[in-house]
């Protein structure tokens, strides 16, 4: 690895010499550690022969990358494939909140501190994932709904636009755009990219999404700010700026020791934690949590999907389609999609994102009406709120699982109809069964594209 002079000059201003030296030797000669997140909603938790991630009690370490490509479980949602130090946001949440919030996670895509967070808040909060880059809110978007929860509306939004609605959210987590220095040792582009303008760039960046983001958070909440990066132009010193210019305590997160993880190293004695490579297993993190001061005067918001199109009030909803989830959810219908709203939800949201640009509400596509018949969707098949009787199950190989994901036509021993294809227990999704062969209603743009088929099967379940 080419290391740019000017940040090994950084690492050693930050470090004692022998703790430089063991931190740019981990960095160029030690291998990035696998890790990955469980899906307890689906009931899925880490086998007892994989070693735990300390800080989450869903996370587990991997002795070596598999190719999760291949791995039905991970099209299913049974876990998400995340750096551990990045799931340290299951425990701050953990240790912060007691009673259901408004979360805004600004800068979400793909997805993995969002389902975190969606572990470890209480289960009638409700989540906006935001990304502004609309390729990469397509990919949370699929994300989210592969893990199955719909307390989570998705946005593809500026900081900007979200910022307009003011003191609406209890909890922002901002893992912002950062230089990027945690992920040297996954991302060559990362290191040949690398320089102090760089960094300076992002500083300035960083500040511009806090202020336009900072109206939103409701004084007296808390605001999550992380980084991949090393630096203290964008860590250390972007927290004094926001506690300074913006008017924030620092908040203490009860850690063990053990954990190793490294705190401030600006001399400021700010309340703030470090993943670094030469003692904690995991890519580069820094995170700090900052309360918003209160006030006496703000106005209680909370949070709606984007207008739509008025309903048409004599449109049938199929009666089968209320047999699908529980009595706790209300149906409606919009130009022929059924959606399933959680009764808590529709009650708990209130009128001001309206200018969102919502891709994923609060609720469950549970499926479109094609002439007399309703075809159920992706997102119903991936709900752990499905009944388990709704549908058929047909369990099938791992060859036939992979040729589902692929998108291609399979014959199942079945009844003819909607059957949920099942691969050791994770439902991957619907077909319609025919008889002769079952049409496959596997979602086109998430297709496994490869025509590879590994020598024996791929699963980190069962």
């Amino acid at each position: 690895m080419n290391l740019n002079e000017h940040f090994i000059q950084q690492i050693n201003s930050l470090f004692p010499r022998d703790e430089a030296h063991a931190f740019l030797e981990a960095i160029e000669s030690s291998e990035p550690v696998t890790s990955v997140r469980f899906n307890d909603s689906k009931g899925f938790l880490p086998p007892a022969e994989l070693e735990g991630v300390p800080w989450c009690d869903m996370g587990a370490y991997l002795s070596e990358r598999t190719q999760f490509t291949f791995d039905p479980h991970f099209h299913a949602g049974s876990y998400y494939v995340q750096d551990a130090s990045s799931m340290f946001i299951y425990h701050v949440i953990k240790k912060l909140v007691s009673k259901p919030v408004n979360y805004l996670d600004l800068c979400a895509a793909p997805g993995g501190k969002t389902t975190a967070a969606l572990q470890a808040l209480p289960h009638e909060s409700i989540v906006v994932a935001n990304e502004i880059v609309t390729p990469r809110a397509q990919v949370l978007r699929e994300n989210i709904i592969k893990w199955g929860l719909d307390n989570c509306m998705v946005t593809n939004d500026s900081p900007k636009t979200l910022g307009m609605l003011e003191n609406t959210f209890d909890i922002i987590a901002a893992d912002v755009p950062c230089s990027g220095e945690g992920m040297f040792r996954k991302d060559d582009e990362a290191v040949s990219q690398w320089s102090p303008q760089l960094v300076a760039q992002c500083a300035a960046r960083q500040r511009e999404i806090i202020n336009d983001i900072w109206p939103a958070l409701k004084p007296g909440g808390l605001l999550i700010y992380s980084t991949c990066t090393y630096n203290l132009d964008e860590n250390e010193r972007m927290a004094l700026y926001i506690a300074n210019e913006l008017g924030a305590s620092v908040v203490k997160i009860p850690i063990e020791k053990e954990w190793d993880i490294t705190g401030d190293l600006s001399g400021n004695d700010i309340p703030c934690y470090r993943f670094l490579p030469h003692k904690t297993r995991g890519e580069g993190l820094f995170l700090c949590v900052l309360k918003k001061v209160e006030s006496a005067e703000w106005r209680v918001q909370s949070i709606k999907p984007s207008r739509q199109k008025k309903q048409n009030a004599n449109s049938k909803i199929p009666i089968e389609a209320y047999s699908w989830l529980d009595g706790n959810y209300e149906f409606s219908e919009n130009n022929g999609i059924i959606v399933a709203t959680n009764k808590h939800l529709k009650e708990s949201i209130s009128t001001n994102t309206n200018k969102l640009h919502v891709i994923k509400g609060l609720n469950i596509e549970a499926g479109a009406i094609k002439g007399n018949k309703i075809i159920p969707s992706h997102q119903l098949a991936m709900s752990p709120k499905l009944k388990d009787e709704a549908f058929e199950k047909c369990e099938v190989d791992y060859r036939t699982a992979i040729a589902y994901l692929r998108g291609e036509s399979i014959t199942i021993n079945a009844p003819r109809g909607f059957v949920l294809i099942t691969y050791k227990n994770a439902i991957l999704g619907f077909v319609n069964n025919l008889g002769n062969r079952a049409n496959n209603l596997y979602p086109k743009n998430w297709r496994i594209l490869s025509t590879h088929l590994p020598d024996k099967p791929i699963s980190l379940i069962g």
